[in-house]
């Protein structure tokens, strides 16, 4: 049987958290920055739709390349709410605060695969 491509693998990624926004919104607005302006609720969904878009441009071998780069863009945005999860987890319980804590260098490694699959894809 054939392998998923690093590609597919990262849309199906994309895709699942996308969903989690929606479906499972509340962790996610706790760690929108309070800088924002609006409701943490708008920025849950616009950052979930943001990765679906993604997803679906990453999927499609003619958008795909578009895709990774806008992937790159969002993984990149995104990091200050993880910034804002591990300062918020300070006092949490280990296994909470690692997790926190583990989010802030796994986001390289994201923008680092959203790369290779743009540099991956033909023109």
């Amino acid at each position: 049987m054939k392998r998923p491509s690093s590609a597919l693998v990262l849309a199906g990624s994309l895709t699942l958290t996308g969903v989690l926004h929606f479906l499972l919104p509340r962790p996610f607005d706790s760690i929108v920055p309070r800088r924002l302006p609006g409701a943490s609720r708008s920025w849950t969904y616009l950052s979930g739709a943001a990765e679906l878009g993604c997803a679906a441009a990453v999927a499609h071998p003619r958008t795909r390349r578009a895709g990774a780069s806008a992937t790159t863009a969002l993984f990149a945005a995104v990091f200050p709410a993880n910034i804002k999860m591990a300062l918020d987890y300070r006092d949490r319980s280990t296994p909470l605060r690692f997790v926190a804590y583990a989010r802030l260098p796994l986001q390289l490694p994201l923008i680092q695969w959203s790369l290779r699959v743009r540099r991956n894809t033909a023109r």
